[in-house]
């Protein structure tokens, strides 16, 4: 019976069964409406289908069906603990049977029966621990079921009784939101099929293109938000066409201590492309540890000045600032350009003439910590921006900043390697620029994975690079669920190696607790070797360029992620000499011991990247406390990577084509934008 009710008169008490309470349950899970209800997808399935063992994989979980060929022996042990084997004749295996846990099964199972179990087989022993039991022949109607996020006493197969019963009386409601153009050049079901399928897949192969078809639909719709957004933004930021002087870029170039490599000439290409162009550049530069994202900044703002502009670079500390000063002026000054330095150091008088000359276009480059942002900055023609570490400032921060000019050219940069897929989702608003390819002649940092009990020996490792006039870092883990018990851990190995370098080497500490402007005084300390050893928790400033330091030693590493690995082993390796990062570490997971193994493999941060998304998953790329990573309901960024790649290509061409914004093919599509805010330049969360 199909009942022609208006979509938003639907609530999921229209479905015959489902009464008050169930309703209240429901709601707890996000189900308000039959659409809800018919949308509310499985979050994985379980495959019942029967296999034969010589195809099966050693710990691969499987379903059998056999006849039972022996009685049933149970055993006791420990409280309330029981073990029950039973032989089984399985084609032409005879295999045994584990069930924990089960006493009650050895009255249900007898001599000839014919039974079905699910469970995990152990190839070596011929043993499968049953994990699911069917006291009977194999049901294929059983074969593939969905599984789905419950609450309250709500039942899968209950949920699936009440979603047959709405698609039975209510499937007319499903729209179609891809026009038929995209279902066929992909060859996608229809929105009702793929919703129908996912409930209740016919077969595996059914299933798998009912998921394929939401994976696509998924990422289309999240990438055309990101697409038009980024339209929205582009076409509405006034923008300023730089006309710089290339002849001028040449020489200033051709003058650099160093030729660029492939990567920094392809990005500055980039990065020009945008400064000529009337719309306002918006763009993330990506680059590992080393790989020279300072010089490709120094260009661009060159190229700012040459057209007239003035540029600022802004990071987060005062240290880093004042690391940034020195080595833009060492590039920049030669070529007559005016660089200066602004941090909540500069005071008085000193302050007063500096801010008057910035006003007064006198000086030509501006580089500070948040300080730039105060309200008394005032650049005569502001051009450039460009943020270090861009995650380190809040989004007002950064906007205050750009609005310092009328519409500048905003360059983000970032040390910390993002996966390709993340940099699509995350940042699909801006363009993304890599620098992929290290300076020649840089030496890898060597990296070695021990435990603890060759502590002494790293120790007596540590000394040599010491006693040739080095300098080290020791690392200890943040533990977020206590930070005393972060500090008590650094300081514990703080006092342990004071004891140990005593009337040698200074032992320095430094952990979130410290007040900001201590922290500053030990890494300026550390900066100047008048502390040789630095111990710190991950606090440790991003960015901080200490030549000299040659190691570095990380306790417990198995507490970080493969990216925040890479990011502390960068502090080192940054001068001429050989520099190693020792790892100590005993994980007790495969994943924990795989993450060692790739670290002393590879000092490339995008392949880390990778493969640190591939084992912790998107969520916990970025930390639990970040936001930015959309919620999927079927698409996983990174099993699904082609086609986020492939959706994102299709909204960018839609967004940018005359025929999406006034064909009606388009139209569902252009109403889920405008529902979506994107067309009234909403920010999107």
């Amino acid at each position: 019976m199909n009942v022609k009710i208006p979509n938003e008169g639907l609530t999921i008490q229209n479905v015959k069964g489902i009464g008050e309470e169930t309703a209240l349950q429901m709601n707890q899970m996000g189900i308000y409406t039959v659409l809800d209800l018919l949308e509310y997808l499985p979050y994985r399935f379980e495959d019942y289908r029967l296999r034969d063992l010589e195809e099966v994989a050693h710990d691969e979980r499987v379903t059998v069906e056999g006849k039972v060929h022996s009685e049933p022996s149970l055993m006791y042990f420990g409280r309330k603990k029981s073990r029950l084997t039973v032989r089984l004749l399985v084609g032409r295996y005879l295999i045994q049977a584990v069930f924990f846990n089960q006493p009650y099964l050895k009255k249900k199972i007898n001599l000839h029966d014919t039974v079905t179990v699910t469970g995990k087989w152990d190839k070596n022993r011929q043993v499968i621990t049953v994990q699911h039991f069917t006291g009977g022949p194999h049901n294929k109607d059983g074969d593939f079921e969905p599984v789905y996020s419950l609450k309250g006493n709500i039942k899968n197969q209950t949920l699936r009784k009440f979603i047959k019963k709405a698609f039975d009386d209510y499937h007319e409601i499903i729209t179609e939101n891809l026009p038929g153009v995209l279902l066929e050049k992909y060859k996608l079901m229809s929105r009702s099929d793929a919703l129908y399928q996912m409930h209740f897949p016919a077969s595996p192969a059914d299933m798998k293109q009912a998921r394929r078809r939401f994976v696509y639909e998924e990422f289309l719709l999240f990438q055309l938000k990101m697409q038009a957004l980024r339209k929205f933004e582009r076409e509405h930021s006034n923008g300023t066409a730089q006309h710089y002087d290339v002849e001028k870029i040449k020489v200033f170039t051709d003058s650099l201590p160093f030729p660029l490599t492939g990567a920094q000439k392809r990005v500055v290409n980039e990065i020009s492309a945008d400064m000529k162009s009337p719309f306002r550049m918006n763009r993330l530069l990506q680059g590992d540890v080393g790989s020279g994202k300072t010089v490709v900044a120094a260009i661009a703002l060159f190229s700012s000045v040459t057209a007239g502009y003035q540029g600022a670079l802004m990071v987060p500390t005062e240290i880093l600032a004042e690391q940034h000063a020195d080595s833009m002026s060492e590039l920049l000054t030669p070529a007559g350009l005016s660089v200066a330095l602004l941090t909540s150091s500069v005071k008085g008088k000193r302050r007063r003439l500096l801010l008057e000359k910035l006003k007064e276009g006198e000086i030509d480059i501006l580089i500070g910590t948040h300080a730039l942002i105060q309200e008394d900055v005032e650049f005569k023609s502001l051009g450039l921006v460009v943020t270090d570490e861009q995650h380190r400032f809040g989004v007002n921060q950064r906007r205050v900043l750009r609005e310092k000019g009328e519409s500048p050219d905003v360059l983000f940069m970032t040390a910390t390697p993002i996966p390709r897929t993340l940099a699509i989702t995350v940042f699909g608003e801006m363009d993304v620029s890599i620098i992929d390819e290290m300076p020649a002649g840089r030496k890898e940092i060597e990296t070695y994975w021990t435990k603890a009990d060759t502590l002494p020996r790293v120790l007596g490792f540590m000394d040599k690079e010491l006693d040739q006039g080095r300098q080290a870092y020791v690392i200890c883990p943040l533990i977020e669920e206590s930070d005393k018990l972060d500090v008590q851990n650094a300081i514990d190995v703080y006092n342990q190696l004071l004891v140990y370098f005593e009337g040698r080497y200074k032992v320095g500490l430094m952990h979130g607790r410290l007040h900001p402007d201590e922290k500053e005084e030990v890494m300026r300390r550390f900066s100047s070797n008048d502390i040789q050893v630095l111990v710190s928790t991950t606090v440790v400033e991003v960015g901080v360029n200490v030549p000299n330091a040659t190691f570095m030693l990380i306790y417990d590493a198995e507490r970080f992620g493969l990216s925040q690995l890479h990011q502390l082993r960068g502090r080192v390796g940054r001068g001429e000499n050989q520099s190693y990062c020792i790892l100590l570490a005993e994980p007790k997971t495969e994943v924990g011991k795989e993450r060692m193994k790739i670290m002393t493999e590879t000092n490339d941060g995008f392949v880390l990247s990778e493969k640190d998304l591939e084992l912790r998953g998107p969520g916990d790329f970025f930390g639990k406390k970040q936001s930015g990573l959309p919620e999927f309901k079927v698409a996983d960024m990174v099993h699904d990577y082609r086609a986020l790649e492939v959706a994102r290509d299709d909204a960018s061409a839609l967004i940018n084509s005359k025929d999406f914004w006034e064909d009606p093919q388009w139209g569902q599509l252009r109403l889920f934008l405008s529902e979506s805010g994107v067309m009234k330049g909403e920010k999107l969360d």
